[in-house]
């Protein structure tokens, strides 16, 4: 397989992250994968979203789980945009996506947008938690699934293994080779994360990753030539 270059939150480099317009600029880019993140509003709206609270990413305060679709709508996301849910990031991009739930409840919800869409070509599902994968797995019958993960060691791929995940994908600044080697012997894709300079770019490429999430569109450009 090709090496993929995945848009972290779109761009969030250079474009307010998890939006509409940062998910437009990385396919615009030619990036591989769009990867976002999915939280439930109070009403149950799969929202675009990656922190647990809203404070951070637009002009409102408190958790997502509180308040309600139309309450979300009313925050600046950045630049004016809004808060998407994830059936609008469907349909304004074409590109495949990596959505990263965080829970078993995101997990239903997701199912159900998957099957009523025959997303399962499209959409690969991860998460930082085994059984939110276990259960988006027994869910939607073939679906892809990734297990994310910050602090490792060797047991993630067995980890991956158990949740029958088929990808990991990892922080880069805890990465080493007898990980890479043991993933391997599990027939695990492995894919780095946050790659963002060149001298991150030369790493996973000379671990010979099958991919980079990056939060900027140059690595797309550059990635072809390093070595």
């Amino acid at each position: 397989m090709n090496f993929l270059t995945i848009g972290h939150r779109g761009v969030m480099g250079i474009e307010p992250e998890n939006t509409l317009r940062s998910f437009v600029a990385a396919e615009h880019a030619g990036l591989d994968v769009i990867e976002l993140d999915l939280h439930l509003s109070k009403d149950g709206a799969l929202v675009v979203m990656h922190d647990a609270d809203v404070d951070r990413t637009t002009d409102g305060t408190g958790p997502i789980a509180e308040k309600t679709l139309a309450e979300l709508r009313a925050l600046d996301a950045g630049r004016g945009e809004r808060v998407p849910v994830f059936e609008e990031v469907l349909d304004a991009v074409k590109c495949p996506l990596q959505a990263e739930i965080k829970d078993e409840a995101a997990a239903r919800a997701l199912s159900e947008v998957m099957h009523r869409r025959d997303l399962v070509a499209r959409v690969e599902v991860s998460s930082f938690h085994d059984e939110a994968i276990a259960e988006i797995a027994r869910l939607v019958p073939g679906v892809r699934t990734a297990l994310i993960a910050s602090r490792y060691g060797t047991d993630i791929v067995d980890r991956a293994v158990e949740a029958g995940a088929r990808t990991i994908c990892l922080n880069i600044r805890r990465l080493t080779l007898e990980i890479v080697e043991h993933a391997r012997k599990a027939d695990l894709r492995i894919i780095g994360w946050v790659v963002n300079t060149q001298d991150h770019l030369r790493l996973v490429r000379a671990l010979e990753l099958d991919g980079a999430t990056t939060d900027y569109p140059e690595i797309k450009r550059t990635g072809r030539f390093t070595a």
